[in-house]
């Protein structure tokens, strides 16, 4: 059993994915975090360790959006209320992936938006 609370994590989630789904400029980067955000919100209550897909989730975001994303003082609460949520993960293998490699949120099946 999970630790992270599913609902709540989700709800930060969906908060996000809104507020940056609002940006009149939907750049490549912000519209790469929007998929993303997406295939988290999707998948989170059924992957094997959801607190390591929610910290690579910030990592990815972070790395992605650095100087290129200027998020407004809503968007970077919710982001970080996302970083307080994904603490819970610590370190392990999992945790340890390619961060600006929006891939590691597809399965081999799926399709995956090119940006």
């Amino acid at each position: 059993m999970s630790v992270l609370d599913i609902k709540t994590t989700k709800k930060v989630i969906h908060e996000l994915y809104d507020a940056l789904h609002a940006h009149p400029d939907q750049s490549p980067y912000l519209l790469n975090i929007t998929d993303v955000l997406s295939q988290v919100y999707m998948k989170l209550d059924i992957v094997d360790n959801p607190e390591a897909w929610l910290s690579r989730l910030v990592n990815y975001i972070y790395m992605e959006a650095f100087g290129r994303v200027h998020f407004s003082r809503e968007e970077d609460n919710l982001l970080i209320e996302l970083g307080d949520l994904s603490k819970r993960s610590g370190l392990n293998g999992r945790n340890r992936a390619n961060f600006n490699d929006k891939s590691q949120f597809y399965s081999l099946f799926e399709r995956m938006p090119r940006r």
